[in-house]
């Protein structure tokens, strides 16, 4: 058939090299097809395509069953049409082949807001929509529902969300389809993810690296994603860059990703076309799957990819005063703006409309039929009998949550009063669960492991890397792939389908995919408010190599904001920890691991750190959020005079030498010392489900004493949490200052003022307010220290290194 082009058809056993004819390959692809599914796929399609059209204009008249008129046209037009007719082609073919074949698949599309219509249109003919929302029933009164409410209040709103059944990706921004797809697909062996990449979503950075993702799945243990390029030319208002690409142009370059390419663009053909790509490229998934698990796994496979190209708004009026629409930018959104108003383009919609031959479609002969509206049967015949199996009711969409087994954390504990990495410690307790949860667990990292110290982890497992003969066809928990955006993607589209996982990453690199986990918790927050969605796993952020610890790293590696991009989100959705060591740590990890719903960030250190409580210590401390460290303070903190607060693993050290400093230079000011785990328990009361009552802020951090908080971020975080609490005059925060260099560790506590020395003076200033003895030698004393502070970054800047003894653990001798 023409229209039909394969890069390499029968690819070699190693096809690591292209011949060079390749790119002037040229095969047909046969289908079976018969007549009667043609007939079907045809109703199926002007079914979807007449919904899709009048979701968009219509508020009333939805059966076109007398003239319209500006009464039946909504107020306010929203919707994007221009994408609709090709993914409802898309749509139709699946039911196709999943009926015929008994497949398993999923849809995922990243088409913007122009799927939103055509998938609702879809999910409304197979009853997808009436079985999760009743209201939109398959009859005259639901589909008037879904078309008339429709971007409007009360409503579906104009991009795809978690109130949509089958969707596992938030539709609001671009770039993310592919890699969520190849998420979805890991250790769901049977599972085939089909995911629409549109022209404009292929020009943007994550999906240009996601089409590598096929190099991360293992065919023994995972599933396989068809990426299908839908390329109709145009975004809103110009042309696409994939869409100006010729046939050899667009070979050249997915041969080059190590793809398979089919190209399906002939018009008057394209359901034949389409069918046989389809069979084509299932039987390849097939071919290199069945190799794989039958221990002869071919050496870099060639998955296949479908190219197909439809005209912009397919189907929609040609022109509109001598512009042209189809086929053009003009029918991104609506092709008939001015619709309410103009009798011409009423006129057009009425033809348009007309055109898809509605009374072919759906039952409008009897006000007393039951079913009257409903899809006639010849319809819905291309939809899967088993329910299960259509797109709208795929469970792994919204029920397949498997709990995680998490080992008991405390027999990875440390002895306090030791030295300990808190990633190394963690990096054990993760080889455990990696061992308990086989094919529920997964790590997904920017190639940082092992410079994070969690490469513990490949004693009982290797990186999924397919393209590296060592790891090819062995699976492995781990992905690394210098993306954070992919890691992000594969990180959602695994949780979505009833998994969890770890992202572990530099702290200065995790911003990168801010507006991705903002999209991501928009998700969950609707899922939250759609009583049909079960309970999925946590996403787990795990931020280390921090600006406190960078080593070699310069300025650049130090960006902890993203600790402020999740204070953003609802109070339902967001956890934000700090754990001050090893044994906290653990605690904190095992939590998360096991919660639900959540997005998590956990921060802490690389570097060897002091391990100040007991794993007994530690899990009442992390159950808590905060507690007052006895040791550290005077008196075990009884009547302060000053309370000095510590967020974080190097900041927290820090106030605990302060604490020393000032035993031995002020003992008559009386400390106590406070470590917050928990960000969220800072939040006036009510604010976050773990914000203290009043009552126990007040008991920690007393009710009007002087409070010095040490926090590892951005001090305007801690403020902004803090707003609505009373009496927020006493207190003062340290921070992240934006300063920094190639330096010496303790050289940059000094360069933010948030060393000992900062802490301590601070103490000194504040505690001669409420106790005389430190007030009459208040100024003498507070220059001294920070007199110490300038002798310490004098003696860095000419040795180059810290003072000894700087990172020792404080000694406090009780009395």
């Amino acid at each position: 058939m023409p229209g039909q082009r394969l890069a390499q058809p029968n690819p070699p056993a190693d096809p690591s090299h292209l011949p060079d004819s390749v790119l002037d390959l040229g095969v047909q692809v046969a289908s079976d097809i018969t007549p009667a599914e043609l007939a079907s796929l045809d109703k199926f399609k002007r079914a979807a395509n007449y919904i899709s059209a009048a979701m968009i204009f219509l508020k009333d008249n939805v059966l076109l069953e007398k003239k319209l008129t500006s009464d039946d046209i909504k107020p306010r037009l929203l919707g994007h049409w221009g994408t609709c007719p090709g993914l409802v082609l898309v749509y139709a073919h699946l039911n196709r082949i999943i009926k015929k074949n008994d497949l398993d698949a999923l849809l995922v599309v990243g088409p913007g807001q122009s799927w939103r219509t055509c998938i609702l249109s879809c999910l409304w003919l197979e009853e997808a929509l009436a079985c999760f929302w009743p209201r939109y029933s398959r009859d005259r009164a639901g589909l008037t529902r879904l078309i008339a409410k429709f971007s409007t209040p009360g409503g579906f709103p104009s991009h795809i969300n978690a109130e949509t059944p089958g969707c596992i990706h938030e539709g609001g921004e671009l770039g993310y389809a592919l890699s969520v797809s190849f998420g979805a697909v890991m250790d769901n062996p049977y599972l085939v993810a089909v995911c629409v990449v549109g022209d404009g979503e292929a020009e943007t950075g994550p999906t240009a690296t996601a089409w590598h993702g096929f190099k991360y799945i293992d065919p023994v243990e995972s599933g396989a994603v068809l990426p299908i390029l839908h390329l109709n030319g145009f975004k809103i208002s110009e042309r696409t860059i994939f869409g100006c690409m010729d046939d050899k142009e667009l070979i050249a370059l997915f041969s080059g990703y190590g793809y398979q390419v089919c190209i399906v663009d002939d018009l008057p053909n394209i359901d034949k076309d389409l069918a046989g790509a389809m069979e084509w490229a299932l039987g390849e998934i097939s071919r290199i799957q069945h190799a794989a698990r039958s221990k002869k796994p071919i050496v870099k496979p060639r998955w296949p990819m479908l190219i197909l190209r439809t005209p912009k708004g397919w189907s929609c009026p040609k022109t509109l005063r001598g512009e042209f629409i189809e086929g053009s930018f003009r029918a991104h959104q609506v092709p008939l703006p001015e619709v309410k108003t103009s009798p011409e383009e009423l006129q057009m919609l009425q033809d348009w409309l007309a055109s898809y031959r509605p009374k072919e479609l759906f039952t409008v002969n009897s006000a007393q039929d039951e079913a009257e509206g409903a899809p006639m049967n010849d319809v819905t015949e291309i939809i899967p009998l088993v329910k299960e199996k259509r797109l709208g009711f795929r469970k792994e969409a919204y029920a397949a949550f498997q709990l995680l087994d998490v080992p008991e954390w405390m027999s990875f504990g440390v002895q306090n009063g030791s030295e300990a990495s808190c990633m190394k410690t963690v990096g054990i307790f993760l080889r455990e669960v990696i061992k308990k949860n086989p094919t529920t667990f997964r790590i997904f990292s920017p190639d940082e492991l092992v410079s994070n110290k969690l490469d513990a982890v490949f004693d009982v497992t290797e990186r999924n890397f397919q393209w590296d003969i060592a790891s090819r066809a062995h699976g492995g928990r781990v992905v690394e792939i210098l993306s954070e955006h992919t890691c992000q993607g594969m990180l959602q589209g695994y949780t979505l389908t009833g998994r969890t996982g770890l992202f572990p990453t530099y702290e200065a690199f995790i911003g990168i995919i801010h507006t991705m986990v903002v999209q991501y918790s928009k998700f969950v927050k609707m899922a939250h408010e759609t009583n049909w969605r079960h309970d999925i796993g946590s996403v787990n952020f795990l931020e280390t190599s921090t600006w406190a610890r960078q080593e070699h790293n310069g300025f650049s590696h130090q960006n902890p904001s993203f600790i402020g991009a999740l204070l953003d989100p609802k109070p339902k959705l967001a956890r934000v920890y700090l754990p001050p060591d090893a044994n906290c740590f653990l605690s904190t990890v095992a939590h998360c691991l096991r919660s639900k719903n959540y997005v998590n960030l956990m921060v802490g250190s690389k570097q060897p750190t002091t391990v100040w409580l007991s794993p007994e210590e530690a899990n009442r401390h992390c159950i808590a959020g905060a507690s007052v460290w006895k040791f550290a303070s005077t008196e075990e903190g009884v009547n302060p005079d000053v309370v000095l607060v510590g967020v974080g693993t190097e900041v927290t050290f820090e106030v605990i030498a302060a604490a020393a400093l000032l035993r031995k230079l002020i003992p008559a000011l009386r400390v106590r010392v406070v470590n917050v785990t928990d960000l969220m328990i800072l939040g006036p009361s009510g604010s976050h489900p773990h914000a203290l009552s009043d009552e126990g802020f007040n008991t920690l951090f007393t009710p009007d004493k002087p409070v010095i908080i040490n926090y590892h971020s951005y001090p305007i975080e801690i403020k902004g949490l803090l707003y609505g609490r009373p009496k927020l005059d006493r207190i003062s925060i340290g921070g992240y200052q934006e300063e920094g260099t190639t330096t010496s560790p303790f050289d940059m506590m000094l360069c933010n003022h948030v060393s000992r020395y900062d802490v301590a003076a601070a103490a000194v200033r504040a505690g001669a307010s409420h106790n005389a003895k430190v007030a009459v030698d208040s100024h003498k004393m507070a220059s001294y220290i920070m007199h110490l502070a300038e002798t310490d970054k004098k003696y860095i800047y000419h040795e180059g290194r810290d003072p000894d003894g700087t990172f020792d653990t404080p000694v406090f001798e009780k009395k």
